[in-house]
C-alpha cells in the first residue's frame, strides 16, 4: 500500500502561496496552503479548494456545504460539526485529519485516499464514492445508507458500528478491515467481499437472516 505524501511530494507545492482561508462563500481557493488556522463557524458555502493544501487546520462549526476539493491535500486538519453536505471530492488525500458530528449525505468522493483518518459520527446518506480507500482509518457511527460505493476499500481499518442499509455496492472489499461492527441487517452486505474470518463472526447474523436457529 502506497505511503502517504507529505507536502512537498505534492507536484504543485513549490507554487503553493499562504492563505487565511475562505472569506465567504463561493470562492475560488486556487494553488493555497492554509497552515494552523482555527475557522469557527466558517461560512463558505461553495466555496472551491482547488490544488491546494491544508495542514493543521481546524474548522469548527459552520458550513462548507456544497464545495469542491479537487486535488486537495490535508493533512492534521480537524473539521468538527462543519457541513460538508453535497460537497465533491476528486484527486483528493486525507491524511492523519478528524471529522467529527459531519454532515456528508450527498457528497460526491471519487480517487479519494483517506491515511489513518479518524471519522465520527459522519453522515454519509445517499453519497456517491468511486475508487475510494480507507487506509488504517477508524470510522465510528458512520452512515452509508442509500450510498452507492464502487470500488471502496477498507485495508487496516476500524469499522463500527457502520451501517449500510440501502447502499448498493460494486465491488466494495472489507476483508482488509480489522474489525467490522454492523449496525444493519446483515443484508445490507450485499454486494461487498468479506474475508472468510469476518464472514465466522458475522455468523449469527447470517443465520438470523436466514431463519435458523444456532445450538452450543
Amino acid at each position: 500500500m502506497p505511503e502517504p505524501r507529505d507536502l512537498d511530494d505534492l507536484p504543485y507545492a513549490p507554487f503553493l502561496r499562504p492563505s487565511s482561508g475562505p472569506a465567504g462563500p463561493g470562492e475560488v481557493l486556487d494553488g493555497v496552503h492554509l497552515d494552523g488556522i482555527t475557522i469557527p463557524e466558517v461560512d463558505a458555502a461553495g466555496t472551491r479548494f482547488l490544488e491546494a493544501a491544508l495542514t493543521g487546520v481546524t474548522f469548527d462549526g459552520g458550513s462548507l456545504r456544497g464545495s469542491a476539493f479537487r486535488d486537495a491535500w490535508l493533512r492534521g486538519v480537524r473539521l468538527v460539526g462543519t457541513s460538508l453536505a453535497e460537497s465533491e471530492w476528486v484527486d483528493a488525500e486525507l491524511v492523519a485529519t478528524s471529522l467529527a458530528g459531519i454532515e456528508m449525505f450527498t457528497a460526491r468522493l471519487r480517487r479519494v485516499t483517506f491515511h489513518g483518518c479518524k471519522l465520527n459520527s459522519v453522515n454519509l446518506r445517499t453519497a456517491t464514492l468511486d475508487d475510494v480507500r480507507f487506509v488504517d482509518c477508524v470510522l465510528t457511527d458512520i452512515d452509508f445508507g442509500e450510498a452507492e460505493l464502487r470500488r471502496v476499500t477498507f485495508p487496516g481499518t476500524r469499522l463500527g458500528p457502520v451501517r449500510f442499509a440501502k447502499a448498493r455496492m460494486t465491488d466494495v472489499d472489507l476483508s482488509g478491515a480489522r474489525t467490522l461492527q454492523l449496525d444493519d441487517e446483515i443484508t445490507a452486505l450485499r454486494g461487498a467481499t468479506l474475508s472468510y474470518g469476518q464472514l465466522m463472526e458475522l455468523a449469527p447474523m447470517f443465520a438470523q437472516a436466514a431463519g435458523v436457529r444456532l445450538r452450543d
